[in-house]
């Protein structure tokens, strides 16, 4: 079993930056594929990012290309999504998945909220 702590959610105003991290209590996040995705009130959840065990190979939503960045460090157990140029329509909560949509592990989400 793994556990996926998310931090780093909050209130920001278009423009604004934030930086999300998902911390696993178990070194097997470092052989596995990590994501973040996000669900707004009313809608599916979407991707956000994928990255690679080893960082090589990412992966964006649409909707977020050149404006996030996902980012991992193995030693730490702990993975990132910088946020850039947000804006409105990124307001959801974000969730940390590690091991696939399917079979992984889900973070409880942290809220984001972007809005002046």
């Amino acid at each position: 079993q793994v556990q996926l702590v998310e931090s780093g959610g909050g209130l920001v105003q278009p423009g604004g930056s934030l930086r999300l991290s998902c911390a696993a209590s178990s070194s097997i996040f470092r052989f596995k594929n990590m994501g973040w995705y996000r669900q707004a009130p009313g809608k599916q959840r979407e991707l956000v990012a994928t990255i690679t065990p080893s960082g090589t190979r990412t992966n964006y939503g649409d909707s977020v290309k050149g404006r996030f960045t996902i980012s991992r460090d193995n030693a730490k157990n702990t993975g990132y999504l910088q946020m850039y140029s947000l804006k409105p329509e990124d307001t959801a909560v974000y969730y940390c998945n590690v091991g696939g949509v399917t079979s992984g592990y889900w973070g409880q989400g942290t809220q984001v909220t972007v809005s002046s």
